[in-house]
């Protein structure tokens, strides 16, 4: 079924009713070329297709077949939230095909819902871990079960498939689903919520997308009833699940970072369309913290592997960063939020960092392998997992095909699926580019639609061309972001003046003729980056960046060391070609009986010229160890 020109109006994955800036739908921001179209291809051609073979393998997708067939519990496979995963892919489906208009695909999506609406009880209730002959009965388990986790990813599944193709079966299958909820969980029902947040931010788009309120109603409810203690105390402590403090009075984003990061996306959700701006102000201080204290140099969240968590302010440890993709992805989905409702260029600054060194890192050069947590210091090279099994570990060494626990490779498929939502946003006066890619945006106006071409190389060159390709019979306004890392030399030429630009937004406001160009030139070079004095584990460590790109030193390039352990770094860095290289030494390792009573180390006088490598491109030419923070020499 072609997208019809309303459908693509309206494909947006976030439409809040207003901001200070509105979404860009996906037909009104193309991808041309470079790195992040180069990504969206490996998506439409590995990621989705790799996540929905393994899904079959492994009997994800089979557990909807054997629900309808009588088959559970005996045939269920996977952990009580692997139905979400299945929505998920859908959703990158979804997104997908309104981008490409592929039909084999929607043949496949269309194929995978086929299989899934029969499984849905007459009351709307759908799941395959709960419910029937021989399993728990319905939300008897809501601290760990994820039935509404896996609603959640089911309405968001619907909302991509009904803004890029309309009501179809899937659509119907969330309706049923979502009344459901509403009745269950409502005034009067069960008063609690779910041990995983996510169903609140899918309730209010869902209802955004109906025009229902009773949506949006519902995850005011499961908002407002959060913190309140009534999940019950477990080992990891109430904050495991952000239901120690109501979500207004908290001061910090804690406890399992995925869980804290969709809560606080949902918040800010509803504080659009409750017109609360208490509640908007009470997330954006949260994340003000979480950032300027619990956040990894790459802008990945989760310092512990014990609950996937923050740890306590500048408690960011290198080799035991947990840092998940999917706590990055959550990252994106609350700082976007947060850029539509405030328009602070900011939360743009984090969107970019992750993307490149989060989201970016995540998929191998293949697509066929990824990462679920994301390491900055891998003490020993890592052993390659098998191909044709699912990994058991997290945080495995190396990428791995697949995961036990799978939540991650099907968030990256979706999220590039709509990567272009991220990338540029309009007013009633203009266009904002947030994100660098070749390609179109356009937009609407009050004085009608105006268009630019991006062209650039970014983020391995640092200038971006805007050329103006449809304007209006009057000034509008066209503005660029300047990424807060670029301090100091950053340029915009309009064809009139070339003048100095700081972080934030550089506007341009006149009456554009077809064929005028802007550009700015952003400053490109390789930069030292030295950490906050109080990360204990960061002291006499430096790291480098190249525009927003984190880089790192891995073993393949420095063969004459055992380790990346080994390597102390003089303060030289230099950029060849392109080629980023910092001069180091080689710390000479030696026994001792107690490691707590040694005088000085022996570092060889040799200086050694090594590369990094972008920290999203590690371990792609096989195991090594590897840093991004690098100790000093002195």
């Amino acid at each position: 079924m072609p997208i019809s020109t309303a459908h693509a109006a309206a494909a947006l994955p976030v439409a809040p009713s207003h901001g200070a800036l509105r979404p860009l739908a996906l037909s009104q921001v193309r991808i041309d070329s470079g790195f992040w179209a180069d990504r969206q291809e490996l998506n439409a051609s590995a990621i989705i297709e790799h996540c929905e073979n393994w899904m079959e393998k492994v009997g994800w997708i089979g557990n909807f077949d054997a629900a309808v067939e009588g088959r559970l519990p005996a045939d269920r496979r996977g952990r009580e939230f692997s139905d979400s995963d299945v929505y998920k892919l859908i959703e990158a489906m979804a997104w997908e095909f309104g981008r490409t208009q592929n039909d084999r695909l929607d043949a496949r999506l269309r194929a995978l819902v086929a299989r899934i609406e029969p499984a849905q009880e007459s009351d709307g209730y759908l799941n395959t871990r709960f419910g029937r002959v021989g399993q728990e009965p319905r939300y008897s388990d809501l601290q760990w079960g994820h039935e509404l986790y896996c609603y959640g990813h089911l309405l968001q599944a619907a909302v991509a498939r009904g803004r890029t193709v309309g009501e179809d079966a899937l659509v119907q299958i969330a309706r049923r689903a979502a009344d459901h909820l509403c009745e269950v969980f409502g005034v009067g029902g069960i008063e609690s919520v779910c041990g995983h947040p996510e169903v609140e931010m899918a309730l209010v788009e869902f209802g955004r997308y109906t025009g229902e309120t009773r949506y949006i109603d519902q995850a005011r409810l499961f908002v407002n009833r959060r913190g309140h203690g009534v999940l019950g105390d477990i080992e990891l402590g109430r904050s495991y699940y952000q239901d120690d403090t109501p979500l207004r009075d908290a001061e910090v984003l804690r406890g399992h970072a995925v869980r804290a990061v969709y809560l606080a996306a949902g918040a800010v959700d509803l504080g659009i369309e409750d017109e609360e701006p208490g509640l908007i102000d009470a997330v954006a201080a949260q994340l003000d913290r979480t950032v300027a204290r619990r956040t990894y140099l790459t802008g990945g969240m989760g310092a512990h592997h014990e609950g996937e968590s923050f740890g306590a302010d500048f408690e960011l440890p290198s080799d035991r960063a947990y840092s998940e993709t999917c706590a990055g992805i959550g990252s994106i989905m609350l700082n976007y939020r947060l850029l539509l409702a405030t328009g602070e260029e900011r939360y743009a600054d984090l969107i970019e960092r992750t993307l490149f060194n989060v989201v970016a890192t995540s998929p191998a050069a293949d697509g066929r392998a990824f990462y679920y947590t994301n390491t900055l210091h891998q003490r020993e090279p890592g052993s390659t997992p098998a191909l044709d099994e699912a990994s058991p570990r997290a945080s495995s060494s190396l990428r791995a095909p697949w995961f036990d626990v799978s939540c991650c490779p099907t968030n990256v498929a979706r999220t590039l699926a709509s990567l272009g939502s991220y990338f540029a946003t309009s007013t009633d006066q203009g266009v904002r580019i947030h994100q660098y890619a070749s390609g179109v945006v356009e937009a609407s106006l009050e004085g009608g639609t105006v268009a630019v071409t991006v062209e650039t190389n970014y983020p391995h060159d640092g200038e971006i061309k805007v050329v103006v390709t449809q304007s209006i019979d009057a000034e509008w306004e066209l503005s660029l972001r300047v990424p807060g890392w670029a301090h100091a030399g950053a340029v915009l030429r309009d064809g009139v003046q070339d003048k100095p630009v700081r972080p934030g937004s550089a506007k341009i406001r006149r009456a554009f003729a077809i064929g005028d160009e802007i550009v700015l030139s952003l400053p490109m070079t390789a930069r030292w980056t030295t950490p906050d004095p109080r990360i204990d584990a960061l002291r006499g460590q430096q790291a480098v960046e190249r525009g927003p790109v984190v880089m790192c030193l891995e073993s393949t390039d420095a063969a004459f060391a055992a380790s990346v352990d080994e390597v102390r770094v003089t303060g030289e860095l230099t950029e060849v070609g392109g080629v980023v290289s910092v001069g180091v030494r080689h710390m000479i390792p030696a026994e001792h009986a107690w490691p707590y009573e040694v005088a000085s180390v022996e570092i060889s006088a040799e200086t050694h010229s090594v590369p990094l490598v972008p920290y999203y491109s590690w371990a792609n030419r096989g195991p090594s160890s590897m840093r991004v923070w690098l100790p000093t020499v002195a």
